[in-house]
């Protein structure tokens, strides 16, 4: 089991596949690019399985998400995916994807084990998708999208993050387009991992925000809090329902005392918050032969010393050292 001093037990593992993405989103890093992590400080796929075994078997987890940078850009994802669904006990998977690569993909993954997709859109508008990408990909994205669901990868989650100036006007207009193609939106606050560290509390789209734009077109009608649980989402039933819509509200909302994450980077750390400045170092025990229960014993201990919250809103808060295509969704 991965505990904290708080209670809470971890169970849900997101695993970095690559440090890597074919977009330049301005939330998340410079049009430049960063500097890649190298080959051998990459984690290889037969090392990623081990320590996802060990999550499964000898630590509670009981969910799996591969996320990125871009995990499509893994040569080795079909397989990896393929592995992990085949762990006993087998835990649910997922992925979260900017869905470029989705259509050429999206029927092997499911193929493999794959259980959802998550993926990131934030505009309809190919223009302003060019601006915030910095690339011409718009229609990929939607391809991918439309793959998904046909694969049967669903529910297919559609992340959303609103710019001030950009598409922050676009939330109802999303809901509907989401609503027709039988997607679950879920919009996110722009939270501080970008890695020019130019993020700022008082310019950001907040929760608030996005639910007084979506009521001036839909009914939204609050989901039972226990069918929350530990998800960071708030949903609300859209004009009754049956279809959802969800709010991760990291910034003014914080959800930390119900957390049930444990974060691998790519290169093999364990993250026990997505804004931890401390890491834990497996892969150096993964590759001086460290026993399985070794290994846990270190996970165990890297959880033990979870903070109570992360403290998004405070004015001092310091962002964490390595942007989010580093860390992992």
């Amino acid at each position: 089991m991965l505990i904290d001093t708080y209670g809470r037990v971890a169970t849900d593992l997101r695993v970095s596949l690559t440090d890597r993405c074919n977009l330049r989103c301005t939330y998340c890093m410079p049009e430049e690019g960063l500097q890649w992590l190298t080959k051998s400080d990459l984690l290889t796929d037969d090392e990623i399985v081990r320590l996802i075994d060990i999550a499964v078997r000898l630590l509670g987890v009981e969910e799996v998400r591969f996320t990125g940078g871009e995990p499509l850009l893994r040569p080795g994802l079909v397989s990896i995916v393929e592995r992990v669904a085949a762990l006993a006990p087998r835990p649910r998977t997922s992925l979260t994807t900017n869905g470029i690569g989705l259509r050429r993909t999206a029927t092997a993954l499911k193929a493999a084990g794959l259980d959802r997709v998550n993926v990131s859109l934030d505009t309809l508008r190919p223009a302003v998708f060019k601006i915030l990408t910095r690339r011409d990909r718009h229609q990929d994205v939607l391809d991918g999208l439309r793959a998904a669901r046909d694969a049967g990868l669903t529910p297919v989650k559609v992340n959303t993050v609103l710019m001030p100036g950009l598409n922050a006007d676009e939330a109802p207009d999303l809901l509907a387009w989401a609503v027709e193609h039988d997607y679950e939106l879920r919009f996110i606050e722009q939270m501080p991992l970008d890695a020019q560290h130019g993020w700022k509390r008082d310019s950001m789209v907040t929760a608030g925000d996005i639910l007084a734009s979506l009521r001036t077109r839909f009914d939204l009608t609050p989901e039972d809090a226990d069918e929350r649980g530990a998800a960071p989402a708030e949903r609300w039933l859209v004009n009754g329902g049956p279809y959802r819509v969800g709010v991760i509200a990291s910034v003014t909302r914080p959800f930390c005392a119900a957390c049930d994450r444990t974060r691998l980077t790519a290169d093999g750390q364990i993250r026990n918050c997505l804004f931890a400045r401390e890491e834990t170092d497996l892969r150096a025990a993964l590759r001086s032969g460290g026993s399985d229960e070794e290994i846990a014993r270190i996970w165990r201990l890297a959880m033990w010393g979870k903070k109570a919250g992360a403290g998004l809103d405070d004015p001092l808060f310091v962002q964490p050292d390595r942007p989010m295509s580093a860390i992992g969704g």
